[in-house]
Order: C-alpha cells, then sequence, then structure tokens
C-alpha cells in the first residue's frame, strides 16, 4: 500500500511487517530545499540507468516488450521496402506498356504517316519525323516498318533496313502487339501497332519501345524515407521501454518475493475477514476464489474451488451470471431465502487475467424497495404512453376510446368515459348529471355497465355526479359499502357486484374550468381495491387526457363551422338547363375542411359554363376564400365574358385580396388558388377553355377514348403579368367533359403523372351516364384516407338540333325588318310558338332596327327554341346600348324599355368581331 505524507513530506511504502521503506522525497521538499537534492538526482539517474540495462538485457517483461518492438519494426522496415519495389517494378512495366502503345498508335496514325509508306524512299520522309517524335514524347525508339518487319526507320541509322525482332503477326491482322524483351539496351515494353489505308488494309507497322528503368526509381527516393521513419521507431520504441521499466520499479518500491509473498497473506486475511462475499472467475468460467462470506451466501460446496460455476448447484440465474463474466450492478437475486445483491465485473480488460470479480451482499430487505421502485416506474411508462398514445386524432369518441384502452389492464380492470352531449358535438359542456358513455374498455366483454351510447343520468348521491359537482375525483375502496353507488341502479349495481366488480375511482375530466365528463375505473376479482396513491395516478392520467379532448373539441367546432359555411357557399342544387348532362361530387378532406369549389352556371344562347377552382389550405380562411372566389365568378360570367378574360378578372382580384390582407397582421394572404373555366355552346358544339395553374380537363369520347386535351396552363391566381390563353375543342354529342380538382389525381403516395394515368384507366371503364363515371373515379381511387378535398364535375354534352334553330341574314337596310318580321312569323307557326309571335316581332323589330342604324354590317339574327325562346342580333359594331327612360317631348329611346318590358332577360355578349344583343321570353 503506498501512501503520501504531507505536502512536504517523503513518499513511504508500508511493508507487511509494519516497518516504512523509504523512498526519494517527494517533489515538494526537494523544490523548497528542506530534502537531499543531490541525493535525490542520483537517486534518479541510478534509476533511468537501471531501467536501461534491465530493457536491454531482456530480463524484465519491458525488455521482452522492447526486442519484440524491434523485430516487428525491422520487419515492418523490410515489408515496406520489398512492397515499394515490386510496386514499383509493377507500375514501371504497366507505365511503359501504356506510354509505348500511345506512342505508337499516335505516330501510325498521325497525318502524313500512312502517305510516306507509299513513297519512294519512306526513310527519307519518316526518319526525321519519327526521331522528333522519339525525343518529345521520352520512348527510347519509334520504329516504322513494313508489312514484313522491314525497318524504314531507327534511332540507329546502321540499323534501317534489316527486319525487326518482335512480334508481328497480330499487328498485320489489325491487331496491336504488346511484349516484354530484354534488348541491347536493357529491359523493354515495347507495342506494335498497324497502320491503316481507308479501306483498312494493313499497309505497315509502326512499333514504339521503353526500357522500365525510364519510367522507375521511385523506390530510390523512397527508400531514404522508409528507413528514417524505420530508425525514428525504434529509437521511440526504446525510449517507451525504458519508461515503461522505470515505472514498474517505482510501483513496486523494491520488494522482493518474500514480502509480496507475506503482503498477499495479509489480503488473504482481510478477503476471507470482510462481510461481504467475493467469488472469483476465470475465463473457462471455473472458480478461482470464494471468500468465507460467499460461501455462507451462496452456499458453496467445499470443494468448489477450480470446479465450474454451472455445476455447483446454484441458482439458474445466478449461475449463468457468473458463468457469463458479463457486467452487472447491484442486480437482485434470491437464493433460498436470501436477496441478494450482485456486483460483477470482468477482469480482462487492461492486460488483466480474463475473468470476472463478483461481490455479493445480503440485501433482503431491497426486495420491498425493488417492488415499489418498480410500481413507480411502470406508473411512468403509463403517464408516459398516456402522452403519446392518447389525442392521435382530432377525433372526440377516439380520444376518450385511447383513454380507456390505455388504462386497462395496467391499471383497472374496466373504464368508461361518459361525456356530455354538447361535448361531442364540439359546443360548451352544460351542467348537468346526464352524460352519454362514449368508450368502454375492459378485460371481458360480458360486464354488465352501461354499454357505449347510453345516455345516463346520474343520482346526486352516485360517485360520478359528486365528481362532476365537485370537480374533485372520488375513490371508493369497496363498492358493497357505497350506498350512493348502489342507489344509481339497484338491479345493475347487483349484477355488477355479482359479476366482481368491487372498487371504484371516478375522475372528473376538467379542462381548465370546464368538466367535459366523467372517468370511471373498476377492479374486479383479484385486482387489489384503490387506494390513495392510485388516486393521485388516476387525476393525472385523467388530466393528460382532458386536454387532448378538449383540444378534439375545439377542432370538431371549428371543423362543423368550416363545414357550414363550405356547404353554404357551394351550389346546393345544379341550375336548369339543357346543354349538358351534369353530375358532381365534393368530398372533404378528412383532416380538414379545404378550399376547392365547382359551380354550373347557364349563360345566354343556350351556353353553359363550367368552373372548378382550389384554395390552397384548409379551414375557415380557405373556405372563406372559396366563397370570395365564386361569388366573383359569378359576377363575371354575368358579364358574358370569355374564359381568358374572366381569368385574368379574377387574377386582379386574388391579387387585390393579397394587397388588402397583408396589411393585416390577423389574416393570412391567398397563398395559392387555380381556377378552370370552361364554356360549352350546344349549337357550334364547340368548348372553350381556359385554366390558370389547374390540372388539365379529360375528355371521353363517345366510343370510350379517353385523352387529356392541350389546354394551355396559365400562372396561378394571383401572380400575375402573364396572359391567360384558351383552348377551342370540338365535342361530339354524347362526349363527357371531366373537371377535377389536384386532389384526385395527386397525394402523398402518387404523383400527378401516375394520378392521370389512374384516371384515365377509371374513366375508360366507366358507365356512359355522369353518375357512372363519378362513381367509377371515386372508386378507383387509391387513397383510402384522402389528404385533400375532393371537386369532380362529369358533364355529357348534348347538342342543339338544327331544326331548334333559326337564322338570317340582314342587309344594312330599313326595309328588310318587314322580311325578318314575316320569316320570324313562320317560323314561330312552325315551332308551334303562334302566342310568342308579337312580342318576338316588336323585339327583333326593335333589335334589327338599332342594329341597322347605329351598328355595322354583317347583321345576323338568330332565334333558338330551348327551355325559353331565344332571340340574337349580331352586328359587327362593339358599341353597348343603354336602356334609358325617355322624357315625354323625346322621339326616341323607348326601344330598349321596350324590349325590356317584353323580354324576360335581355344583355349583351361581345364576339371578337362585334357583339350580340339577345332578349328571353318564357314559353308557354
Amino acid at each position: 500500500m503506498v501512501r503520501l505524507q504531507g505536502r512536504s513530506g517523503a513518499r513511504s511504502a508500508r511493508r507487511p511487517d509494519g516497518r516504512r521503506a523509504a523512498t526519494a522525497p517527494g517533489p515538494t521538499a526537494v523544490a523548497s530545499g528542506r530534502g537531499p537534492a543531490p541525493a535525490v538526482e542520483r537517486g534518479r539517474r541510478r534509476g533511468w540507468f537501471s531501467a536501461v540495462r534491465s530493457t536491454v538485457g531482456g530480463r524484465s517483461l519491458a525488455g521482452q516488450v522492447f526486442v519484440l518492438q524491434v523485430v516487428i519494426v525491422l520487419l515492418l522496415v523490410v515489408a515496406a521496402v520489398v512492397a515499394l519495389v515490386l510496386q514499383v517494378r509493377y507500375d514501371s512495366t504497366q507505365e511503359a506498356r501504356k506510354r509505348s502503345v500511345a506512342v505508337a498508335e499516335a505516330f501510325a496514325n498521325a497525318p502524313g504517316t500512312r502517305e510516306a509508306l507509299d513513297d519512294p524512299d519512306p526513310t527519307a520522309v519518316l526518319q526525321p519525323r519519327a526521331e522528333a517524335a522519339r525525343k518529345a514524347t521520352g520512348v527510347d525508339f519509334i520504329v516504322v516498318m513494313n508489312t514484313d518487319g522491314l525497318r524504314y526507320t531507327h534511332p540507329k541509322p546502321d540499323r534501317i533496313g534489316k527486319t525487326f525482332v518482335g512480334t508481328l503477326e497480330p499487328a498485320r491482322a489489325g491487331g496491336v502487339v504488346v511484349e516484354e524483351i530484354t534488348g541491347t539496351i536493357g529491359p523493354l515494353v515495347q507495342a506494335v501497332v498497324p497502320v491503316e489505308d481507308p479501306a483498312g488494309r494493313v499497309v505497315g507497322l509502326v512499333s514504339a519501345g521503353i526500357t522500365t528503368d525510364t519510367v522507375g526509381g521511385t523506390a530510390d527516393r523512397q527508400l531514404p524515407l522508409v528507413l528514417s521513419a524505420a530508425a525514428a521507431a525504434l529509437l521511440l520504441s526504446t525510449a517507451g521501454t525504458a519508461l515503461v521499466s522505470r515505472r514498474l520499479l517505482r510501483q513496486t518500491h523494491g520488494l522482493g518475493p518474500d514480502e509480496m509473498t507475506r503482503m498477499y497473506e495479509h489480503h488473504d486475511a482481510v478477503l476471507h475477514a470482510v462481510r461481504e462475499g467475493v467469488v472469483i472467475v476465470g475465463d473457462e468460467g471455473r472458480l478461482l476464489l470464494a471468500n468465507d462470506e460467499a460461501h455462507r451466501l451462496l452456499d458453496l460446496p467445499g470443494d468448489a474451488q477450480g470446479r465450474r460455476v454451472l455445476d455447483l448447484g446454484l441458482a439458474p440465474e445466478t449461475a449463468e451470471l457468473l458463468h457469463s463474466g458479463r457486467t452487472a450492478t447491484d442486480e437482485v437475486h434470491l437464493v433460498k431465502d436470501r436477496l441478494l445483491a450482485v456486483n460483477q465485473r470482468p477482469t480482462h480488460l487492461r492486460g488483466r487475467p480474463s475473468g470476472s470479480v463478483t461481490t455479493v451482499r445480503d440485501s433482503t430487505e431491497l426486495r420491498a424497495l425493488s417492488g415499489r421502485a418498480e410500481e413507480a416506474r411502470e406508473r411512468l411508462d403509463m403517464l408516459y404512453d398516456a402522452g403519446v398514445g392518447i389525442g392521435t386524432s382530432l377525433d372526440v369518441a377516439r380520444t376518450a376510446e385511447e383513454l380507456a384502452e390505455l388504462a386497462v389492464p395496467r391499471f383497472a380492470d374496466y373504464a368508461t368515459v361518459d361525456l356530455f352531449d354538447a361535448v361531442l358535438d364540439g359546443g360548451q359542456p352544460e351542467a348537468t348529471t346526464v352524460v352519454r358513455r362514449c368508450a368502454l374498455s375492459g378485460v371481458r366483454e360480458d360486464a354488465p355497465l352501461y354499454p357505449v351510447g347510453r345516455q345516463i343520468r346520474f343520482v346526486e348521491s352516485s360517485p360520478q355526479a359528486r365528481a362532476l359537482k365537485g370537480a374533485q375525483a372520488v375513490v371508493e375502496p369497496r363498492l358493497d359499502e357505497a350506498r350512493g353507488w348502489r342507489a344509481q341502479d339497484l338491479e345493475r349495481s347487483a349484477q355488477v357486484m355479482e359479476f366482481g366488480i368491487h372498487s371504484l375511482i371516478t375522475v372528473p375530466l376538467r379542462a381548465g374550468s370546464l368538466v367535459l365528463g366523467v372517468v370511471s375505473f373498476w377492479r374486479s376479482r383479484k385486482s387489489p381495491p384503490f387506494d390513495s396513491e392510485e388516486l393521485a395516478l388516476a387525476e393525472e392520467l385523467v388530466a393528460r387526457a382532458a386536454v387532448s379532448i378538449d383540444n378534439a373539441r375545439r377542432y370538431t367546432r371549428e371543423h362543423g363551422m368550416a363545414v357550414t359555411l363550405q356547404r353554404s357557399l357551394l351550389p346546393r342544387r345544379l341550375p336548369e338547363q339543357s346543354a349538358l348532362d351534369v353530375a358532381y361530387r365534393y368530398l372533404p378532406a378528412q383532416a380538414g375542411v379545404g378550399g376547392d369549389w365547382f359551380d354550373v352556371l347557364p349563360l345566354s344562347g343556350t351556353r353553359v359554363a363550367l368552373v372548378v377552382g382550389d384554395v390552397v389550405g384548409h379551414g375557415l380562411h380557405a373556405a372563406a376564400t372559396m366563397g370570395r372566389l365564386r361569388t366573383a365568378v359569378h359576377n363575371f360570367s354575368a358579364l358574358d365574358l370569355p374564359p381568358d378574360e374572366l381569368l385574368g378578372l379574377l387574377d386582379e382580384l386574388v391579387a387585390r385580396i393579397d394587397q388588402d390582407e397583408a396589411e393585416d397582421a390577423d389574416t393570412a394572404p391567398v397563398t395559392g388558388a387555380t381556377c378552370l373555366y370552361a364554356v360549352y355552346d350546344p349549337v357550334s358544339r364547340r368548348c372553350t377553355i381556359a385554366r390558370a395553374g389547374h390540372p388539365p380537363p379529360a375528355v371521353v369520347r363517345p366510343d370510350g377514348s379517353v385523352e387529356f386535351p392541350d389546354v394551355p396552363t396559365g400562372p396561378p391566381l394571383g401572380l400575375g403579368g402573364l396572359p391567360f390563353e384558351t383552348a377551342e375543342l370540338d365535342l361530339a354529342p354524347d362526349s363527357r367533359l371531366v373537371l377535377y380538382t389536384d386532389g384526385l389525381v395527386e397525394d402523398r403516395e402518387h404523383d400527378i403523372d401516375e394520378g392521370l394515368e389512374l384516371l384515365r384507366e377509371a374513366l375508360a371503364g366507366a358507365g356512359r351516364t355522369p353518375d357512372e363515371t363519378c362513381r367509377a373515379v371515386l372508386e378507383a381511387r387509391l387513397a383510402d384516407r384522402q389528404n385533400d378535398d375532393i371537386a369532380l364535375i362529369v358533364a355529357r354534352t348534348r347538342e342543339l338540333g338544327s331544326d331548334r334553330v333559326a337564322e338570317w341574314d340582314v342587309p344594312s337596310d330599313p326595309a328588310a325588318v318587314a322580311r325578318v318580321r314575316a320569316a320570324v312569323t313562320r317560323t314561330l307557326e312552325e315551332w308551334g310558338l303562334g302566342e310568342l309571335t308579337f312580342a318576338t316581332e316588336l323585339i327583333l323589330s326593335e333589335l334589327v332596327t338599332n342594329a341597322i342604324r347605329y351598328g355595322g354590317e354583317p347583321i345576323r339574327v338568330r332565334m333558338l327554341r330551348d327551355r325559353s325562346l331565344i332571340c340574337e342580333v349580331f352586328d359587327s359594331s362593339s358599341t353597348s346600348p343603354h336602356l334609358r327612360y325617355a322624357a315625354m317631348t323625346d322621339e326616341g329611346g323607348r326601344g330598349l324599355f321596350l324590349v325590356a318590358q317584353l323580354a324576360e332577360r335581355w344583355g349583351t355578349r361581345y364576339l371578337p368581331a362585334g357583339k350580340v344583343i339577345w332578349a328571353t321570353q318564357p314559353l308557354p
């Protein structure tokens, strides 16, 4: 045992016989001048020299390590040099092969080489070039020869005209020959490549060669570095071994074998005297040492030492621990009637002998403490699981079920959750004792408790009513003694008692000052009754669940408001019209109400507009923005604008909305909105479409083929700066035009290309009616839980037949008005609408007269018989007529007033070539 004296005292080693073995004074004493500094310095030098001698002599472990290190370093140096030489030789050969082939091929393919072979004197042309190339590339020779191997060039002119020494056959066949030979200039690598004419025939050969010594020499440059590193390693290993030897000498304090033996005997006496078992096990699982206390605690046999611990009759868990040698800290093992705390550490670390050292102490009282700690850990785990597992959805009923499922069977045998009806609908709970059972979970399904969905009115004396009224948890350890609980329902209470349920905790669900309901925990049969400690756990568990239930209640309220707002903004029924047979589907996202919308808008001239739009986001803001855009489209469509102009106005509106809301910190701008606007004319069977960042429409032809027309993609609404373009489609009768939002073709699992392909397949296999098409498309959708709204419109086209259309060209002559009236009268008689002749003649007379007087040619009159009688007058002027009240003295100005009185509706529609004044009359 080594002990340090005071700050200035000398270090001493206590021998086993009680004497002190004096050593050198401590560093503090030397520094202060109170110790024999010269003697200390001489002692240090002697210790250093003795360590060096011991190291060099190899008598100590440090000396043997030193010799081993020297041998290893020498072997590494030799191996490094040999490997370096071999690698350099290999690299040199490879470099020589690559360079010789590259030079030969470059010279063979150089301009003029093939032509020089046809020269009467090839040597005169090629020899200077070959020598220049050889010196430039650093090869030892470049030889040009004919196919028979006769040399035309050579670094030594006396060898020109002689036969080349080497393999030529593969080169004559058009290949490349690379070979290693030993020539007059030493080991070299030469390559032979063919020279081919344009027809691919070999007309000559070129050989380039280079000696390996030319590209070598790396080993000579790196060998001194390797030798220097080896010398440095030898010096470092010598110094390190000397330091280790000196430290070993200092730590043993010069004790001899006898003194070490006596020290071991003292240690052995102490080992067997302590009141803690010590067990040492070897690497083969054999018992090396066990003191007296270990024999007593583990009940080991007398001949246990040297035997395998698995054969000593110990408990399986204890024997496995001792045999494994793994690390253990205060593991509790039951041995007969004792609880033993076992600590074990392996001994194979830091060079110590392999095995393990185990200490054993008797701690029977630890069992009760461990049980309480385990119970506390389980409660913490349950509270953690409650924080993670309760509130995974924003559904009130599902959150209540998660609470009941978590509590059974970890805390109670049965759990019930009763909430006020207003909470289920997202409203504020009322001060009443009438609740509805939302969740029931238990270890058995036949418990005689109120079922889920049952409305319950608790009597004033019941624990649940007291919990609701006082907002405090109530515990009933013994239900057979709780008369207030039995008064709730005498018959059912008797069934519950007979079933074995005997204990109850009821906790109010409180979220701030609101009481949302009550949670009841029940125990039955062999489960112990609830106590006050478990009451605190129940309150904590319910408090965490109450936050999630209140969040779900608030979300239900907001979701309901958003759904109500959204449904009030979407069309409740489609308008009556004859151009299209329309069916639609709208599916709100399960995560919240979004901003998808659609509309069907009848226009003048039996035309119909179809609109589909999408506002990015969910919630009230998205629904409100959707309503604003839908209202704007209604207003803009009343102007009979083309689709591109209508989207332009809508784009400006969204930009103004963003600009206005950017100034208000409480509202958010429209982060994105798309729209598609299509107008179908059943007379011309033409559909005009424009879109602003919206997915393209799909068209199902009468033969069942599906296509996605190329409609120009405009920017999303609100970006501005770019115009919108239109596309015109000619749709045969009984075609189906499919409009949709991106929620149908795009989600987290499928991109839009894959979604469009799935939509194409669904449309190809759908029925012919719009309703069947909608059903087939939604059934083919793969996502079970949609993350975005889906709006889908399928419109089957119809045609307004020629028997319902009458059209006349009118010359710019007032006398033509009479002829128009006569033609209109005949047409109305043919249609069976003679009752409308008088009013129609007056309307067309005024409109045609105004077109002749104020408009421009050509002038055309068209009359359509649909759900109403429609009269249209076209002229090339873009001047818009205005309705005004004429004064009594005015001679004119009453024509449009007369038209407005006779017609049900009238208006103006502008075209690229002019305008159309139209008026409608109801059919009799």
